[in-house]
């Protein structure tokens, strides 16, 4: 017995951490499937253990809010002058001198290509017959921008200043770029009520964590040379600061100056909703809302159109220093005025120009002849995907395989068999030396056949805590279970595995299918000139607008929500991945080369290893794109948490609405902080 036991010790002492994470995973998970017909609550949270924090939250809230509303009304009272004066000036400009302006500033900063994209941008707008809700919505850019750079900016400064309470600003601008917008739109609503400008204050509040990072690592990165330089010169603390230290990180503020702009663009439907402005995000929403799917494609391009040249103009601003001919810049003026003042009489007005109408009914109709077409077709994608996908994989293959959908009944044998066959492929990958993959193979056979919403929750709790303990130690173990227990005594617990399979589901299609496009970017660079615009076009479409393209193919669903989450989390999969691969050293390559290797043998023993670390940051930042897009998809049928945020903000709940949101919010910063702990992890190992 002794030398059996010493066996099993030598054995267990060969395991590695990852191994041995899995098979408590595995020991914990075959152990609720055993005890849960005899001990029920290790499947489901009693409902008599949910502690009412949703209503404390929502109280506490209330009281909180209420002692604010007096400061915040009268905010809110002030900051309607602005509006108002922003669009008064942008819709009494006639509409060729607005054109003209843009297409100068294009040419001052880059050129003749940047001053075409001003005017035919611009042009487009025009010709949609959008002008004037175009004109409302850059007002409220216009002013929502100030506000989110006084604010980011201060924000940044004071961390700078105060490293005491860096931590903290650093956390508090995790969450709130973690939180989804429509979590803070309640509480928005009852402290500044309904408008204009509570939706300009949402926009302000979710552009200025981008202002204030960027700040800050601008401010860091001030060499210590140029710091040592301004105190000898005797200056004081605000001199060094403001003209010194700031000057010198003027390249990485303006960085952080363009992603606010995109930032509160971007916010311009979702401010819609609670504005009630009349604004090219309302247009959005209404044609959405009637269906009329052409017209709300036009108005959503409307919104594509600015964030493009906004966002290149502003790049340039950020990243170039040549300045074009300003003689050139006068001239474009000039002939704008000259324009405007001889055609007045016969000037014809913004709204009459509407030139795309006829596109817009074009499209609708052949939508509509598509769709009566190739319906069987997509139906019989959209039902299959739901039924041999998606289904399965959120109540398991026992509830999921019925005889109207897979013509057959599940049956405890086939459970058996399922199990079966994941335990012999594990066996087969760890007698192959793959004792982890063998785990997790059998761990991913359970999770199929159970489903991601009926997993017991001692399960999840283990496996996360197992993989934090993987990625980063004991802290982020129980740092994981502390924040994933709020969300199980909060009540919440259901609805957050509902979020995340939806999430999960999507972020594995991109991640296979995004990776694929990247490898294939990486190694064919006709392959990179194509995909490269896509990326950079899906990259500037405000989240609202991938729900158009999928609703007039799909209609409302939860295949509709999967392929609109994966449209705008796909992006950085496909850049990270290539970025990686692409960025492999050259004396690396060299040595692979000389050593006679082929290009698939580079690609998996020298490229990919390489870029693990990249690919992983990718991957964050593909689940952290896919939970930002999963409340916007509660609008076209998920459910979750999603759901709950968005009914919270109809009702004025606004504990439902925070605690949702935080419960959200907990998922995304989980998911983070073990793939950055992965990536850190490979990382350490290739010596970077």
């Amino acid at each position: 017995m002794s030398a059996v036991a010493d066996v099993a010790a030598s054995h267990a002492s060969r395991l590695t951490v990852g191994a041995k994470a899995a098979l408590i995973i595995a020991l914990v998970g075959a152990l609720c499937l055993a005890l849960e017909p005899v001990v029920p609550w290790l499947g489901a949270w009693p409902k008599t253990w949910v502690l009412p924090m949703t209503d404390w939250v929502g109280t506490a809230l209330t009281w909180l809010l209420g002692w604010i509303k007096p400061v915040a009304r009268l905010f809110s009272d002030i900051m309607v002058y602005p509006m108002d004066w922003a669009n008064s000036a942008l819709n009494a400009t006639p509409w060729p001198m607005v054109i003209g302006l843009v297409t100068a500033l294009g040419w001052y900063l880059g050129g003749l290509s940047m001053a075409a994209l001003g005017f035919f941008g611009l042009g487009l707008v025009l010709a949609s017959g959008y002008w004037h809700e175009g004109m409302n919505t850059l007002a409220l850019v216009a002013v929502s921008v100030p506000v989110a750079l006084v604010i980011g900016g201060g924000i940044g400064i004071l961390a700078n200043e105060v490293p005491r309470v860096k931590g903290a600003v650093q956390a508090v601008l995790d969450i709130m770029q973690t939180v989804p917008t429509f979590a803070y739109l309640t509480p928005l609503l009852l402290l500044f009520g309904f408008g204009p400008v509570v939706g300009l204050i949402a926009s302000a509040i979710y552009a200025a964590p981008p202002m204030a990072r960027n700040v800050m690592l601008g401010l860091e990165r001030v060499e210590a040379e140029i710091k040592e330089a301004a105190i000898m010169s005797g200056g004081s603390r605000m001199q060094q600061l403001f003209q010194v230290e700031i000057p010198s990180a003027s390249r990485q503020i303006m960085v952080g100056f363009n992603q606010c702009l995109m930032a509160a663009l971007s916010m311009v439907i979702i401010a819609a909703v609670i504005g009630g402005f009349n604004d090219i995000g309302w247009e959005v929403l209404l044609t959405m809302r009637k269906a009329q799917f052409g017209p709300s494609l036009l108005a959503g391009m409307v919104i594509v159109i600015f964030a493009v040249v906004i966002d290149r103009m502003s790049a340039v601003l950020a990243t170039e220093r040549k300045r074009y001919d300003l003689r050139v810049v006068w001239a474009v003026l000039a002939f704008a005025v000259a324009f405007t003042v001889l055609s007045w009489s016969s000037l014809p007005g913004a709204s009459e120009v509407a030139m795309l109408d006829g596109v817009a009914d074009s499209m609708d109709r052949g939508l509509t002849r598509f769709t009566q077409a190739n319906g069987m077709a997509l139906e019989a994608l959209k039902n299959n995907t739901l039924f041999y996908i998606l289904l399965p994989l959120r109540i398991g293959l026992d509830q999921a395989v019925l005889p109207f959908t897979w013509g057959f009944i599940w049956t405890p044998a086939m459970s058996a068999m399922v199990f079966g066959l994941g335990g012999a492929l594990g066996l087969l990958l760890a007698w192959r030396g793959n004792v982890t993959g063998g785990i997790v193979v059998l761990i991913a056979f359970g999770m199929i056949e159970t489903g991601v919403t009926n997993l017991p929750w001692p399960f999840v709790l283990t496996g996360a805590a197992a993989l934090g303990y993987v990625a980063g130690g004991r802290r982020l173990a129980i740092l994981v279970v502390v924040l994933l227990c709020t969300i199980l005594f909060s009540g919440l617990w259901d609805r957050a595995l509902l979020s995340l399979y939806l999430c999960g589901a999507s972020v594995f299609a991109c991640a296979v299918v995004g990776g694929a496009i990247g490898v294939a970017s990486a190694i064919w660079t006709p392959v990179w000139r194509v995909v490269r615009p896509i990326c950079d076009m899906l990259q500037t479409i405000p989240l609202f607008v991938f729900l158009i393209p999928v609703l007039m193919l799909f209609q409302i669903g939860e295949f509709s929500a999967f392929l609109a989450i994966c449209a705008y989390a796909i992006v950085p999969m496909i850049r990270y991945t290539r970025h990686g691969l692409v960025d492999t050293p050259e004396e690396m390559m060299e040595a692979a080369i000389s050593s006679g290797a082929t290009e698939w043998q580079i690609l998996r023993d020298v490229r990919a290893p390489y870029a693990a670390p990249t690919i992983l940051l990718g991957l964050n930042q593909t689940i952290l794109y896919a939970f930002s897009m999963l409340v916007i998809a509660a609008l076209i049928g998920t459910t979750g948490l999603g759901q709950s945020i968005y009914l919270a903000l109809g009702q004025a709940d606004v504990g439902l609405g925070i605690s949702a949101g935080a419960a959200m919010a907990i998922l995304a910063l989980i998911a983070d902080r073990l793939v950055q702990g992965f990536a850190e992890e490979r990382r350490k190992a290739l010596g970077l």
